[in-house]
């Protein structure tokens, strides 16, 4: 694992591997509104679209103010962080994974609060655009430019 990894990095990380290992494909850092950017955004085999949000410490989740502003953009809301975090912090009605640089856990299921068809079909031309400009900027940096393109 990369040493230049920031905490929350790390996790995220942690959470992909273990969504993609049951069939959801994910972006982190995805901005599904101006002025909003979640620390990871899946989506599933059935269409789903679940936000996980990496919290590396205390601090980091008492600096969050805005949480809340995701849960409209997405069907399940997630908190991931380490073994050691205080999770009494977390608020009731989101879901709770245990993370590592490796694996992860899901010890709590988020209730689902389906998106609207509308929204839904927005994000997911989203992140499909959004995830094949990362994969051009991956081959050939020099063609790719906004990664936000016109799908924001």
């Amino acid at each position: 694992m990369k040493d230049d990894l920031q905490p929350g990095q790390v996790l995220a990380r942690g959470v992909c591997r273990h969504l993609a290992s049951h069939g959801f494909a994910v972006i982190e850092e995805f901005v599904p509104e101006r002025g909003l950017r979640v620390d990871v955004m899946a989506l599933g085999p059935k269409g789903e679209l679940w936000v996980v949000e990496c919290k590396s410490s205390r601090a980091d989740f008492m600096g969050d103010a805005k949480w809340q502003g995701y849960l409209d953009w997405c069907d399940r809301y997630f908190w991931a962080v380490d073994e050691a975090f205080p999770t009494d912090l977390l608020p009731e009605g989101t879901g709770l994974i245990i993370a590592d640089g490796y694996d992860a856990e899901i010890l709590r299921l988020a209730p689902e609060e389906k998106l609207a068809g509308a929204r839904r079909n927005k994000l997911i031309r989203k992140f499909a655009g959004h995830a094949a400009r990362r994969l051009q900027a991956l081959r050939d940096p020099a063609v790719v430019g906004d990664l936000n393109g016109p799908w924001t």
